[in-house]
């Protein structure tokens, strides 16, 4: 299996969202990556609701949405009704996560978990199975444009080893500082899905970019 591509619209441009929309749409990229923080979990303020719904009546491909907020479970049924495909929650945020894991499945969507760079592969260790998808953040969430943190390779290989041992499918997912620099390496340790923001939305051909990745 080819590795997937999420551009991050966090890194479109905002006042274009229909234009950068039909990029990705005629591009190789595989799906939409879309990040919602609400200013209290991580230091910013993205996406709500309508900018979502704008995107997805544009979009013609899977809706990857990452909520970097408090209590998600108050939204699932919301992104659902949204069209999100695959919505994710951080681990750090859920006090009861298998329950939330379930509301989402019951939705219709694939239920991904964000680990955030401090959180360690091991707390996945009783629930790996329930999961669809998991996201490694590579840099700290909140903000686009950050360095990539070089111990994400190692919880790669760490986690491809847990999903191994416990028979998963489950895809592994790489955000934050993903560029053709490191696409390779990510994806010889295990990863599935990079998801690429700056790298893709601040090229002169953004579609380009994006089948460099596609082609590694």
């Amino acid at each position: 299996m080819s590795v997937k591509i999420a551009p991050s619209i966090l890194a479109a441009d905002f006042a274009n969202l229909e234009r950068d929309s039909k990029m990705i749409n005629a591009s190789e990229a595989d799906w939409f990556h879309i990040d919602i923080m609400d200013g209290v979990f991580v230091p910013n303020i993205s996406f709500g609701m309508p900018v979502l719904a704008a995107i997805q009546k544009h979009a013609k491909k899977p809706l990857d949405v990452h909520l970097m907020i408090i209590d998600p479970d108050r939204y699932i049924e919301t992104f659902a009704d949204l069209g999100t495909t695959i919505l994710t929650v951080h681990y750090e945020a859920c006090n009861h996560l298998h329950r939330t894991l379930q509301k989402i499945k019951s939705c219709g969507m694939k239920a991904g978990v964000a680990l955030n760079p401090h959180t360690p592969i091991s707390s996945l260790n009783s629930i790996i199975q329930n999961i669809d998808l998991v996201c490694i953040m590579s840099v700290n969430p909140g903000f686009g444009g950050q360095s990539f943190i070089e111990n994400t390779y190692a919880k790669v290989s760490e986690l491809k080893e847990l999903i191994q041992l416990h028979n998963s499918s489950c895809l592994i997912e790489i955000d934050g500082g993903v560029t053709d620099a490191n696409a390779a390496s990510l994806i010889r340790a295990g990863a599935d899905v990079l998801v690429a923001g700056s790298y893709v939305f601040k090229a002169k051909n953004p579609a380009e970019n994006i089948k460099l990745l596609k082609d590694l």
